[in-house]
């Protein structure tokens, strides 16, 4: 089992879902948790008390990625309460419907706000502790295609999916970012497994993974060493088969 002790790990989006489950998988490996949330503060005391029972610390910070000064923040108070940040986890995200030509522009706004333009400033600020370090954002597969139905969201991961490999060049040697890009793995809110049956033939496998799946991979790139600006594609080879979402 990888050793995380004396590491301190801020996790985005850490309250729910594959968020959560990466908090959590870091602490059982011994890294203390900064948690962030925006609006699922019962959520984030829940995982705040289950990392604290593995023997670890954990803070609890809310911010709303959406407004960038509120990411300065979040970056500012984990350092400054953590005594700094080891990794970081960009694992918040939006994922609203909406097709190319019916949502307005703030709805793209939005989308890169969260899921991008959040990231790279936090990786930016993360890079200015001038202490090496390792950033894994995570994606989705989706992005190499088109997702007719979240065209914003789709637009977003794509340009993270850029920022990653631009970052993992502009941070070298010192610190090394790669990606995590999950297929099937958890259904969207207010979907249940019926969802995941129903797509499990788009990829080769023909079934749907877990959350550990995710965390897995984060925890291999964490500790790989020689490796930076890769995408670990989590998805059954979704990716090598290629389809058109929502068609």
């Amino acid at each position: 089992m990888q050793d995380l002790n004396g590491k301190v790990a801020l996790v985005t989006g850490a309250a729910k879902r594959l968020g959560r489950e990466t908090a959590l998988a870091l602490a059982q490996r011994g890294a203390s948790i900064v948690i962030h949330y925006r609006s699922s503060e019962a959520q984030a005391q829940i995982v705040y008390d289950r990392v604290r029972s593995t023997g670890v610390d954990a803070w609890i910070i809310k911010a709303d990625l959406s407004d960038l000064g509120q990411s300065e923040d979040l970056f500012s108070v984990a350092a400054k309460s953590a005594g700094g940040i080891d990794i970081l986890i960009n694992s918040a995200s939006i994922f609203p419907n909406g097709t190319l030509f019916e949502l307005d522009e703030g709805a793209y706004i939005d989308n890169l706000k969260v899921n991008a333009l959040a990231p790279l400033r936090l990786s930016t600020l993360f890079a200015s502790q001038k202490n090496g370090g390792t950033i894994i954002n995570l994606l989705d597969t989706r992005m190499l295609d088109y997702d007719k139905n979240h065209v914003p969201y789709h637009l977003s991961k794509h340009a993270l999916f850029l920022f990653t490999r631009m970052l993992s060049v502009e941070l070298a040697p010192d610190i090394r970012v790669n990606a995590v890009a999950p297929g099937l793995i958890l259904p969207p809110e207010g979907k249940d497994l019926k969802y995941l049956r129903e797509l499990s033939h788009t990829n080769p496998l023909h079934r749907w993974g877990s959350a550990k799946d995710i965390t897995d991979a984060i925890l291999y790139l964490i500790g790989a060493r020689f490796v930076t600006g890769q995408i670990l594609y989590v998805d059954g080879g979704r990716h090598i088969k290629g389809r058109v979402y929502g068609s």
